[in-house]
């Protein structure tokens, strides 16, 4: 059994400012059909838009508040919504709130660098 605390969790700081912490993923266990993450986007930052060839995700909101892309569809989220993001379809999150945005990452197949394709 692999439980992973998110206090001894890796942390990824971005380009555009986050921290990622990979909870479940590749670099921590032999999963290879899903992955799980926590990101935590401060305030007036913005994920670069992108896409995956091969991964969907779901973001799942924990906290606050921010503007969602996704193709060419702009929506606000919040706490608690559930955003899912097609294969190859370009998407970028920003924070619109004056606290951290904390979201949970959840991919399938499991997250992969090399499937980060920038735009």
């Amino acid at each position: 059994m692999l439980v992973v605390k998110r206090q001894h969790a890796a942390v990824i700081r971005t380009p555009h400012g986050s921290e990622i912490r990979p909870l479940i993923d590749r670099t921590t266990s032999e999963i290879e059909l899903c992955s799980l993450a926590e990101e935590v986007l401060p305030p007036g930052a913005a994920v670069a838009r992108h896409h995956h060839l091969e991964t969907e995700e779901v973001y799942y909101i924990l906290s606050g508040q921010g503007q969602m892309t996704v193709g060419c569809e702009e929506r606000a989220v919040t706490t608690g919504d559930a955003i899912f993001i097609p294969r190859e379809t370009s998407h970028t999150l920003a924070n619109t709130g004056t606290e951290p945005l904390v979201l949970l990452l959840v991919c399938g197949p499991a997250y992969d660098r090399a499937d980060h394709l920038m735009e």
